[in-house]
């Protein structure tokens, strides 16, 4: 195997490397959310939860809206737990940061009905480790579901660093997120290569930081036209994008 194209490889996660499925609107969602807050001193119906959480979403995010706006990726530049933690307070219950967390992580997991690798991922990150890379991940997400998730997928191994829009302030395409990575690890944009689903979010953003780009048409990708990246994958085929990523001369068999 000769040498890898690029030194370092980011990656987007929900839609490039998972296959996620949520819907925040079910009523069951919000009724069992309603009770694990009466738990704890905070009655609400949950019609009333329901609404009372949009409002505070919305005024946290006021002239700086998501791109997108699908549920595992919405409000990326706040931290969604100081909704859940002012949700409590605003009934007078006695909570903590801690407690706000665990409800947020309860209603994630009461809203998410689909959640796994797509296949072959582990394989083609372990390669490119294997053959002297570096992983990166670069998401438009929130820090109490997504590292939870990762852990629960088994992804947290592979990536020497994760950076993640809710801790950072700031998301993709916005050129302040793609620059914490490349300044924050001493990457160079000219040998690093961005992955992702999302022509505007992803490739548009990475073509602005100077990285070179691999877009791939996933189950979740937006609908758009198709972004000027210097790979395109017309459906979610992770072998094939390992051949792109590792330079695998076209009819070879993949690197994974």
């Amino acid at each position: 195997m000769g040498k890898l194209p690029y030194e370092n490889y980011i990656f987007d996660l929900y839609g490039t490397l998972v296959d996620i499925h949520t819907e925040e609107d079910r009523p069951e969602a919000w009724a069992a959310l309603a009770r694990f807050y009466s738990y704890y001193g905070a009655d609400y119906a949950p019609r009333e939860l329901q609404q009372a959480f949009r409002r505070m979403t919305a005024e946290r995010t006021a002239g700086r809206e998501a791109p997108r706006r699908e549920s595992h990726e919405a409000f990326p530049e706040i931290e969604i737990e100081e909704v859940f933690l002012a949700l409590f307070r605003q009934k007078g219950a006695a909570a903590g940061r801690e407690l706000a967390v665990h409800a947020g992580q309860f209603f994630c997991a009461m809203t998410t009905d689909r959640l796994r690798l797509y296949d072959g991922v582990p394989a083609l990150l372990r390669t490119l480790r294997q053959r002297g890379g570096r992983v990166y991940l670069l998401s438009n997400a929130q820090q109490i579901f997504t590292a939870h998730e990762m852990q629960a997928l088994g992804l947290t191994p592979y990536f020497d660093a994760v950076y993640l829009s809710s801790a950072c302030g700031c998301k993709k395409p916005d050129p302040r997120f793609f620059a914490r990575l490349l300044t924050g690890q001493r990457l160079k944009p000219e040998k690093s290569i961005m992955v992702g689903n999302d022509g505007l979010c992803d490739i548009e953003g990475a073509r602005q930081a100077g990285l070179a780009t691999l877009y791939v048409r996933s189950n979740l990708s937006p609908e758009e036209d198709w972004p000027q990246a210097d790979f395109t994958l017309p459906a979610m085929d992770i072998p094939a994008m390992g051949r792109l990523l590792t330079g695998a001369a076209a009819g070879q068999p993949a690197p994974l």
